[in-house]
């Protein structure tokens, strides 16, 4: 009896446990809320504000920022330059990139261009050696390889329309950190070893960001800029002009007419953001607001997610072979349009209804085999030679109005050209590898491309960037994402949007999430640690080619439902950092 009494409570005590793993969740959600806990990965959460970036002391930033009563743009805003100092390799102020804004009040959104642009004196053939082929170290090394700067004029105009604060008080913080210094991180020492051999060409670098021995320096020691500070406090006091028409813009016209460079007095002074209309798009009820061109983020976005919006992907399953086969198929349809057909605007005539159309996607979701690959060469004639690396950052805030900026620039390679103009601090950019400097030659991203994006003065170059903010069904701020990774920036931040709103995935579940990438060319599917053997023996089957992966993306991203603000610091970053109050 005992024996029997003990079996039937043991039972009892088991008969919950038994329950709570059968029972469906109750939601009252048409999908899995923000943050629950059958998922393993959680996102942060708080009431007010949320700043999410690659590096945590500007992230730190941005949140000071909101506390002392900024919105979200002065908090992108401060973020932006903090990360000039904390985050060299693709921080910065001599590179560019696009920013997202949506307002709350009166529900704008808004895009501003600060892409670079090529000097005037810049050619279509500047690239080229004497047999017509692609001088590599041109392109990205020398100083001939840097567009005129974008980042201060689109970081302070952006402030002086849509922030709340004074531009002195949200540069304040970068000038603390660049004068004051900055413990060195683990993943900032690894970067300066590894860069080492690409900044010895550059006196100024060596001086600043290694020691006297040459030696990088160690995690935990203090990394000063003073020369950096000093160019700050110029842009906090002067604003703008003392970066496109003062003191800054004179040394970088000296250094450029020293070094060969093509960027003059004048190219600086001409540099003009664009106020744009960002791209709008819709998926399963949700509204996209994403950059258009010269990025090829938005458009390839939402040509994207209307292709896949035709098949049940939640019933495919996350990162089933039928679900990757399927994206790298829509994947390759959809970088071929960007490859041939889209550029800056300004300078060629592009037919962006026809990519952004429903029935556009529909016409290739028809071509399109969940279970077969479809070949490059039955999608594009091009034969492309390959050559391929990458760096940018991105950076996504949301503030107690509702209002959110999503936010990615770049000096192109990790550290830009590898050149810091003397007596300024400032690494330049080597942006000009981004247009096609032979058509048909693949850029440093891998990416091939045609007529429309050759070099021409004052042409901006084509980007991959994909700063994008989602509303929800009601019309509410809901997610704001984006990544680094070159020519993945846009098959990360697709990823993203998919497991949050087709697999159900809380923000950081979906930011963690196992990534795939395809491009066309080179024909494979690139796949990230995580997906499985199983996995990839089926799409081999398919047809498809699977080359293993580092680390694709950092998609610092950010998400309100109306009562709290989310949080999601990409792991693949050791030093990102979600953080809100």
């Amino acid at each position: 009896m005992k024996k029997l009494f003990v079996n039937l409570m043991s039972l009892l005590i088991l008969l919950p446990s038994l329950t709570l793993i059968a029972a469906p969740v109750p939601t009252g959600y048409d999908f899995i809320p923000i943050q629950e806990e059958m998922q393993i990965a959680q996102p942060v959460v708080q009431k007010h504000g949320m700043v999410a970036s690659q590096e945590a002391l500007a992230s730190k930033v941005g949140l000071k920022i909101l506390e002392q009563g900024g919105n979200a743009v002065d908090a992108a805003v401060a973020v932006g330059f903090a990360l000039a100092v904390t985050l060299p390799r693709a921080g910065n102020l001599a590179g560019g990139g696009f920013m997202i804004i949506h307002l709350q009040d009166g529900n704008k959104n808004i895009a501003i261009n600060y892409r670079e642009k090529a000097p005037a004196k810049a050619s279509r053939d500047m690239f080229l050696d004497d047999k017509g082929n692609v001088d590599y170290s041109k392109v990205s090394g020398s100083y001939s390889a840097s567009g005129v700067p974008g980042t201060v004029a689109g970081l302070i105009d952006a402030q002086q329309k849509y922030g709340k604060l004074k531009l002195s008080q949200v540069i304040a913080p970068a000038i603390k950190l660049a004068e004051d210094g900055i413990p060195v991180s683990y993943d900032l020492h690894q970067s300066l070893v590894t860069a080492k051999p690409w900044l010895q060409k550059s006196p100024d670098a060596m001086r600043i960001f290694y020691k006297k021995d040459g030696s990088a320096y160690e995690v935990g020691e203090i990394l000063k800029q003073p020369e950096l500070a000093n160019s700050l406090k110029l842009i906090a006091k002067q604003g703008k002009k003392a970066f496109y028409e003062g003191e800054i813009a004179h040394k970088i016209a000296d250094s450029m007419a020293k070094n060969g460079g093509l960027i003059t007095l004048q190219d600086l002074k001409n540099y003009n953001i664009e106020e744009m209309k960002p791209l709008k798009g819709t998926y399963r009820g949700y509204t996209i607001y994403s950059m258009p061109p010269p990025s090829s983020g938005g458009v390839i976005l939402i040509e994207l997610l209307n292709i896949l919006e035709n098949f049940p992907l939640s019933d495919y399953g996350n990162n089933s072979a039928k679900t990757i086969n399927l994206m790298s198929n829509a994947m390759s349809y959809a970088y071929n349009d960007r490859n041939s057909d889209l550029g800056d605007p300004d300078f060629v005539k592009m037919d962006l209804a026809k990519f952004l159309s429903k029935k556009y996607a529909k016409q290739i979701a028809k071509k399109i085999t969940t279970d077969k690959h479809i070949p490059s060469k039955d999608i594009s004639s091009i034969d492309p030679d390959d050559h391929e690396k990458l760096q940018t950052t991105h950076f996504s805030i949301v503030d107690k109005d509702g209002n959110m900026v999503s936010n990615t620039y770049t000096l192109n390679y990790s550290y830009g050209s590898g050149i810091v103009v003397p007596g300024t601090g400032i690494l330049l950019n080597n942006e000009m590898d981004d247009f096609t400097a032979k058509v048909g030659v693949a850029n440093v991203f891998g990416l091939v491309q045609g007529e429309a994006n050759t070099v021409a003065p004052n042409k901006r170059p084509l980007s991959s960037m994909t700063p994008t903010i989602i509303l929800d069904k009601d019309g509410n701020p809901f997610l704001a994402t984006g990544s680094p990774g070159g020519s993945r920036i846009i098959t990360t931040t697709l990823q993203v949007i998919l497991n949050v709103i087709d697999f159900n995935m809380n923000l950081q579940a979906a930011v963690n999430n196992p990534r795939i990438h395809s491009q066309l060319w080179p024909e494979e599917i690139g796949v990230e640690q995580g997906i499985s053997v199983d996995t990839i023996n089926l799409l081999k089957k398919m047809g498809n080619t699977i080359t293993p992966y580092a680390a694709m993306g950092a998609a610092e991203s950010v998400m309100s439902d109306g009562q709290y603000v989310y949080g999601a610091a990409d792991p693949r970053r050791a030093s990102a950092l979600a953080i809100g109050y």
